[in-house]
């Protein structure tokens, strides 16, 4: 495609994305205990969809998972044998008190058993980087293999996906989703793993040391389980609320900022303060309520373990002055159950944050399951011989099955002719260019170039015949040489430097401090409205298309601006056929054809002069712009 603003449309109505997405303030979903989690609707189907990604590394997986228990043992045997020297240290001291001669401390088998537990811990740590270095590259592969599918997806779906979704939607499926499959593939998975193994091997450990003490420690259990489910009941509303406010104080933001010029013409700042402020205070008093909530469950927790902790040291305690057990193993058990509370902990948030993953898997598999545009054909129209022969035949066509917008609709524009399309808003201007273009397809009859079915063509083949003008200017971050360039690939200085000459935007270009070098910032607010027109017309004088689509080309300059520009496009349009989406009538006196639409539909259609002599809608159009007549009527 020579000129790729995006069309301007006639869109369905958009559905509206969920409170707390894309935002000022917006964040990630979280595995806090409490936090509101995302549930998939297919869990299972999802999550095998997702491991089918993984697949191809399935044996680099084995290794990440066979290091990640590896490392947990390692660390898991330390207590143990920590409490041998505990044990060695105590024995020789408790003979010398006790008045042994014989009795002394076995330093040399305390040495050996820190020696064996440094080796532990380097092996341990060794294991872990492993796992970590091994699960980043899988992961990252991964995600990058996604995004690719994610970005062809997009690539092929066709406009009316777009139309029917906020742009926020959409980002938040490409971008948030794919980044919370990412986290979790490189964290919470190798995590899991490492919290069931620490969880399976502290009981076996426990058990090997005192099944009596082991048994005190999964009494607290249950009563752990009590206090995280009452207080995750608690927080839910909380975060819930906060959500939902978050996502208010998102958009009030956005339109505020989006609109803060508007805002401040008509004098509403204390007015938007005021309902920013209601919000940022229901905002507060939600989230602090959450916070304060769920903050509460690691003291708690402590405070159960603490419990434990106490009847672990009375009844050890006994046990060690009955000679039942060693008094390093009570030290190793008491380290043990420290250990104990943690992974479950763990456990919990890691099944919340694996149940929001797999809600953003599903919406992000939703976006590649979504009906592509129609498979492309190989025929192909060299843009050298087009000549621009335009026919609509018995064209049918609607945005939805049980509301038809065009029936039936018949147009032969010949070669080199101007064609100009005017109606009311909503009559069907815009949406005839997407069907010429095939950013959407036509429900019945055909449209052709040169005889061509349209729908025979491949996309990129057609779109290279038009150039497009479009009321809303596109302008990506870049200089100005490479926004005037993409017009056509491979473009030389000097016939950029002429497109922009031709278009009258070389002086003010000149002008400009770095001239064409001059990089644009977002959105390019550094240019007028008029001087973006201005480029978005060299760019597509550069592109030297068989057909041309204007859109109110010259709507953002003043009127000697505007006066020059049409010299130029006039001189662009000889010999081509144009179609001129036209708001102002006085600017489409001069075409060769003019197609009245309204409601779909093609009502009038021929010169301005047979158009006004008529004495039809046309004429009421066209004298509504001077002096208001039935058009305002028939348009409301």
């Amino acid at each position: 495609m020579s000129q790729q603003q995006g069309a301007g449309r006639a869109a369905p109505p958009r559905q509206g994305g969920g409170p707390g997405g894309p935002g000022p303030f917006g964040g990630h979903p979280g595995g806090r205990p409490g936090m509101p989690v995302q549930k998939a609707k297919d869990f299972k189907g999802t999550f095998r969809r997702l491991v089918g990604y993984l697949m191809p590394f399935r044996f680099t997986l084995i290794t990440v998972f066979a290091a990640a228990i590896v490392s947990t043992i390692f660390s898991i045997l330390s207590p143990k044998i920590l409490g041998h020297a505990t044990t060695k240290l105590f024995a020789g001291i408790m003979g010398k008190m006790n008045g042994d001669p014989n009795a002394k401390i076995d330093w040399h088998g305390i040495e050996m058993i820190i020696f064996w537990l440094i080796g532990l811990y380097i092996l341990s740590a060794v294991f872990s980087y492993i796992q970590q270095y091994l699960m980043a590259g899988v992961a990252q592969r991964t995600v990058y293999k996604l995004r690719n599918d994610v970005n062809e997806k997009l690539a092929r779906l066709p406009l009316k996906f777009f139309d029917s979704r906020t742009h926020g939607e959409i980002l938040s499926r490409v971008v948030n989703d794919v980044d919370n499959i990412s986290n979790t593939l490189q964290q919470s998975l190798t995590q899991l793993i490492t919290s069931v193994v620490t969880i399976v091997g502290v009981i076996v450990m426990m058990l090997t040391i005192s099944p009596l003490l082991t048994l005190i420690v999964l009494l607290t259990l249950p009563l752990s389980f009590l206090v995280i489910k009452a207080i995750a009941g608690k927080s839910q509303g909380y975060f819930i609320s906060q959500q939902k406010n978050l996502g208010e104080l998102n958009g009030h933001v956005e339109e505020m900022y989006t609109g803060h010029q508007v805002v401040k013409a008509y004098g509403h700042e204390k007015k938007a303060v005021e309902k920013f402020d209601a919000i940022n205070d229901r905002l507060y008093d939600a989230g602090w309520r959450a916070q304060f909530v769920s903050g509460i469950m690691m003291p708690l927790m402590s405070f159960i373990g603490n419990i434990g902790y106490v009847a672990i040291s009375v009844v050890g305690g006994v046990l060690v002055t009955r000679q039942s057990i060693n008094i390093g193993d009570i030290q190793a058990f008491i380290q043990y159950a420290r250990q104990f509370t943690m992974p479950i902990t763990q456990t919990a948030n890691i099944a919340n944050i694996i149940q929001s993953t797999i809600a953003s898997a599903e919406r992000v598999f939703e976006l590649l399951d979504e009906s592509e545009e129609k498979p492309e054909e190989s025929k192909e129209l060299d843009p050298a011989h087009v000549v621009g022969h335009v026919s609509f035949k018995h064209v049918d066509f609607s945005y939805k099955d049980d509301a038809p917008l065009i029936a039936d609709m018949n147009i032969d524009v010949k070669a080199g002719q101007t064609v100009a399309i005017v109606g009311p808003t909503g009559a069907g201007k815009t949406t005839l260019v997407n069907l010429l273009m095939r950013f959407y397809e036509v429900n019945g009859g055909t449209i052709t170039v040169d005889g061509t079915d349209i729908a025979k063509l491949k996309r990129g083949n057609l779109r290279s015949l038009f150039g497009m003008v479009l009321q809303d200017t596109w302008l990506f971050g870049g200089t100005i040489r490479d926004n005037i360039a993409y017009g056509r690939a491979g473009a030389t200085e000097a016939e950029v430097v002429d497109a922009a000459k031709a278009a009258f935007a070389d002086h003010f270009i000149r002008t400009l401090p770095e001239g064409y070098d001059t990089v644009l910032n977002e959105e390019a607010s550094n240019l007028s409205q008029g001087q973006k027109q201005l480029l978005t017309i060299a760019r597509a004088i550069l592109a030297d298309p068989a057909i041309l689509i204007l859109d109110e080309a010259t709507s953002s300059v003043d009127t000697r601006t505007e006066a020059n520009i049409q010299t130029a496009m006039n001189r662009l349009m000889q010999g081509r056929t144009s179609f001129v989406i036209a708001h102002r009538l006085s600017t489409i006196r001069e075409a060769d054809l003019i197609l009245v639409m309204n409601k779909g539909t093609v009502i009038e259609q021929g010169t301005h002069e047979a158009l006004l002599a008529s004495g039809g809608f046309y004429a009421d159009l066209y004298n509504s712009q001077f002096s208001g007549g039935k058009f305002a009527e028939d348009a409301s």
